[in-house]
């Protein structure tokens, strides 16, 4: 019998919690749970793996839109850190910043249009956000509205 993939991420979301409670290292998989979620939760359609610069397709008013979504996933007390590395060199209208809790549920999704993204990894200052296209979640949160809860 062919299980359906809310079982398998079901799965891997408890596998990811008993690995990190027994080597204190995260797997791996936040970026494939957030897909998942954000699809699940806010009805997008999951592009083909490895889509170039998107990761999930939205059809709102007669139009579709590109979606990249990151993930971030953090321990009990800990703070957010830094969304992961945003490619724009790639075409796509939003993106999405699903975080997860330390059970690696869906505490918060956030979404910023792709001028907000390029405007602040663009702006002076930080080798983090200019060349490595990352910038903090707290920065995210600034330039983005929450689409879930």
């Amino acid at each position: 019998m062919k299980r359906d993939a809310a079982a398998i991420i079901g799965d891997v979301k408890a596998l990811a919690v008993e690995y990190h409670q027994t080597t204190g290292k995260p797997l791996g998989v936040t970026g494939e749970i957030a897909e998942m979620e954000a699809a699940r939760l806010l009805g997008l359609e999951l592009a083909e793996a490895r889509s170039p610069g998107y990761d999930a397709i939205r059809r709102r008013a007669g139009q579709m839109e590109t979606i990249q979504i990151k993930g971030r996933w953090k321990r009990d007390g800990a703070n957010w850190g830094r969304v992961p590395s945003i490619n724009t060199d790639k075409p796509f209208d939003f993106v999405m910043l699903v975080l997860l809790s330390g059970d690696y549920e869906v505490v918060e999704i956030w979404e910023a249009n792709r001028e907000a993204v390029r405007a602040r990894l663009d702006a002076p200052g930080s080798k983090a956000r200019n060349q490595r296209r990352s910038m903090g979640v707290a920065q995210f949160k600034t330039i983005a509205t929450q689409v879930w809860p």
